[in-house]
């Protein structure tokens, strides 16, 4: 079966846990047999011996970050130089070569189906089905509701996403939270919709990595005096809730001092959790390690006791499996999509600090309880498998693949 997938980022060069999404399930896929080109809107190397990786611009992958799928503040505003270029272009600009590209390409390629991963892409996939009859797949892993936060969102976005889901033969949820999203607020037939929960796979570089404690030998030597390393991965923005996560943290820390809470990443709010963490009297237990991935991510991992997932809406949180990998305990927000896969955890609504803080500290002060989460985390999330997710995607590819014969 030949699949065109159209995405936004693979790893290395990616920002978020999408990247390794489409990665993971590119690469099951492929052992199922799957013939796959993959379309990205950067030009650089990526070594897969299972798949094809298309360029759709020149556009150096750094500067790709100012449309990274997961912005949705100042979309028109935020601007990056073409690397071939000579000239500014936006967002929007670089959607337009990423369809004209799609176009160009299945001028001479025809794919059995069209997957296409989140807003950024639908346009395109909208395209491929409209001139050439492709069964068109849209694969949710956050909407504009998600990123948006209480602001709403951008309707722009909102209206890209709504029009390629509307379009799609068929939609894949990564949870059964972002399915009740997409029919609640964009009233799409709940039969329309397949949940396939994200998986954690070992990345190929991790089969090595051992941890040294080189890189955090102060907090080793922290932990060596009976404090608890506390910490979260992911991107400064609304959607994470870190506003509350840090003033659990102060709550947490009044009662038992002997905590170091890790914000791991960069964002929009970044210089405000900088502020709030001296405002609150507990800068001291705070450390910002700014963007890292590869080796000093997994670092972040191993060293940590706890990791905490503060999302207002997560649609499901890739982040917390590869936790669960290195040995963390875990407490997430009841909003998140993880949640709907995992027991062996401790769960709060996003907005009850008191109620994170007290789990925090619970799980400071009590080693079983700790190794109890621990324990039993470790034995559910080796269940899960992207094999399972390739297999029903085969499933749907088939499904809409008929659905297209019988109309003719």
């Amino acid at each position: 079966m030949k699949i065109l997938m159209l995405g936004w980022e693979l790893p290395p060069h990616n920002s978020g846990g999408l990247g390794v999404a489409c990665l993971n399930l590119s690469k099951s896929l492929a052992k199922l047999g799957a013939d796959i080109d993959f379309v990205v809107p950067y030009e650089a190397e990526h070594h897969f011996d299972y798949m094809r990786v298309l360029s759709a611009t020149r556009i150096d992958p750094l500067f790709r970050y100012g449309g990274s799928a997961y912005d949705n503040k100042g979309l028109e505003e935020k601007r990056f130089r073409v690397a071939r270029e000579d000239r500014l272009y936006s967002i929007r600009d670089l959607q337009r070569d990423y369809c004209q590209f799609v176009k160009q390409y299945l001028m001479d390629y025809k794919p059995d189906v069209i997957h296409a991963h989140d807003w950024l892409t639908y346009e395109a996939g909208i395209l491929a089905k409209k001139l050439y009859g492709i069964p068109l797949i849209a694969h949710v892993h956050a909407t504009e509701f998600d990123r948006g936060g209480a602001n709403g969102g951008n309707p722009l976005i909102h209206q890209i996403e709504y029009e390629g889901l509307v379009w799609a033969d068929k939609i894949i949820a990564v949870s059964q939270a972002t399915k009740n999203i997409l029919i609640e607020r964009y009233k799409l037939p709940a039969d329309k919709i397949d949940v396939a929960h994200n998986a954690f796979e070992m990345p190929d570089d991790e089969v090595d990595y051992r941890y040294d404690g080189s890189s955090y030998q102060y907090l080793e030597n922290l932990k060596k005096q009976g404090y608890t390393i506390v910490s979260t991965v992911g991107r400064f923005t609304l959607q994470k809730g870190l506003y509350h996560l840090m003033r659990a943290a102060a709550r947490a820390i009044m009662i038992h001092p002997k905590m170091i809470f890790m914000f791991a990443g960069d964002g929009e709010q970044r210089e405000q959790l900088v502020k709030m963490s001296a405002e609150l009297g507990i800068s001291q237990n705070v450390i910002f390690t700014g963007f890292i991935r590869g080796k000093q991510l997994r670092d972040i991992y191993s060293i940590s006791d706890i990791f905490v997932m503060s999302s207002v809406s997560e649609p499901f949180g890739l982040t917390a499996l590869e936790a669960a990998h290195h040995g963390n305990a875990l407490v997430i927000t009841k909003q998140s999509g993880v949640g709907e896969i995992l027991h062996s955890i401790v769960k709060y609504d996003f907005w009850d600090e008191d109620k994170l803080a007290s789990a925090l500290v619970n799980i400071a002060e009590s080693p079983a309880l700790g190794y109890t989460l621990r324990d039993g985390i470790r034995r559910e999330y080796t269940r899960i498998s992207w094999d399972d997710v390739a297999r029903k995607c085969i499933q749907i590819y088939d499904e809409v693949r008929r659905h297209k014969r019988n109309r003719f």
